[in-house]
């Protein structure tokens, strides 16, 4: 089964997102560049960041997403942003999007039961875990494998913090590999020690 792994831009001071959900400066560097990613949306950044994204969405098989991430993402527009299942985790499923046809899975049993289904639909690929309150709960249940961390230069002095609620133990992590950009990102992999 594939590791679960997060892939999230961060600023110095820990936020995934500043002020009113706000994520324009911590995902300019995704734009920013001549390096066009092979997997369209518009992403051109600079050809070391292009790299460590490509390699990204090359391994990530399925992605968990939180129901706030969800609709903080406008949904998306009704259909997943890359090609991948996409397992969302809710309270409830909304009418509009239920169904076979659905191009989004609700699990409303949590995040383990998400993290499985993920895993089985992902064909051996590791699952990317998305938002803020996703990745804490992989953590807190012992899920997570692999951090990587695009560290943005910035202080956002508010906002939603990546590692706030993380259950009181010290996790040890691994160093696998950082990547230095000339325009300042630093990309930081991580597995969690075991």
């Amino acid at each position: 089964m594939g590791d679960v792994f997060l892939a999230l831009s961060m600023s110095l001071d820990g936020y995934v997102a500043g002020p009113e959900d706000d994520v324009e400066l911590l995902h300019r560097w995704l734009f920013n560049g001549e390096a066009a990613s092979r997997h369209g949306h518009g992403l051109s950044m600079v050809e070391a960041s292009r790299e460590v994204v490509d390699d990204y969405f090359d391994r990530a098989g399925a992605c968990v997403v939180g129901r706030r991430t969800f609709e903080l993402a406008g949904r998306w527009g009704g259909r997943p942003p890359f090609p991948m299942p996409y397992f969302v985790v809710s309270h409830d499923v909304p009418d509009e999007l239920a169904g076979p046809d659905a191009p989004f899975t609700f699990v409303t049993d949590g995040v383990e039961s998400a993290i499985a289904r993920a895993r089985a639909a992902a064909g051996g690929k590791k699952v990317s875990v998305m938002g803020a309150d996703v990745p804490q709960q992989a953590i807190r249940a012992g899920l997570l494998d692999e951090l990587l961390i695009h560290l943005v230069p910035v202080l956002l002095g508010g906002g939603k913090r990546l590692f706030e609620h993380l259950g009181g133990e010290p996790l040890e992590l691994d160093r696998r590999e950082v990547v230095a950009t000339p325009d300042g990102i630093t990309h930081l992999r991580y597995r969690i020690a075991r």
